[in-house]
């Protein structure tokens, strides 16, 4: 079997703080994110338009629900393996040397403990969820939150990523000229 090429998902100016291993695992959850917030939107639309007919689609109320929380969940752990957010970036952009390494692994560090505790408590709402059911197809809660524990493991593991990464290769962008440059990460 021959691979796959994916389309380039990382920025050369970012790759210094990515492992390649974990490209296609980006790229395939932004695929999923999209899915889901665009199934998202279509099922709100087409939950709109039967209730206005006349006719609603109960179970649409739930499958609505389930996309939102799964883009919603997917798209955080995105977000931070591309630096979209949860970093406080203002101060780190203007430092330099240690005080900016030491500032760039502090607010990763941060985020990976937030990421270890939605493992954490969100396997423990998981567990909790079974008690709990749906209507009206009476599932258990716990297919949501189990969006919550992957979610967190996915930020701490992407979070490992770029401070490994950034203390081997600095947390600056290089851009083609050669020239480290402030990220705004």
């Amino acid at each position: 079997m021959t691979g796959v090429s994916l389309p380039p998902i990382v920025l050369q100016s970012d790759r210094h703080l990515k492992w390649p291993a974990f490209d296609t695992l980006e790229w395939l959850l932004m695929l999923l994110c999209g899915v889901c917030l665009s199934g998202f939107t279509i099922s709100t639309l087409i939950d709109v338009v039967t209730r206005e007919a006349g006719y609603p689609l109960l179970w649409l109320q739930e499958v609505t629900t389930a996309l939102f929380t799964y883009g919603v969940f997917v798209g955080s752990a995105v977000a931070t393996r591309r630096n979209d957010h949860l970093f406080l970036s203002a101060l780190t952009e203007k430092m330099t040397g240690n005080t900016r390494r030491f500032f760039e692994v502090f607010n990763r560090l941060v985020v990976l403990l937030v990421g270890v505790g939605m493992v954490v408590y969100g396997w423990q709402n998981f567990l909790t969820g079974f008690g709990s059911f749906r209507m009206p197809s009476m599932l258990p809660m716990s297919y949501l939150y189990i969006a919550i524990p992957l979610c967190g493991a996915l930020v701490a593991l992407f979070s490992l990523e770029q401070i490994v990464n950034g203390l081997r290769n600095g947390f600056q962008i290089t851009v083609g000229d050669g020239v480290a440059r402030d990220a705004g990460i």
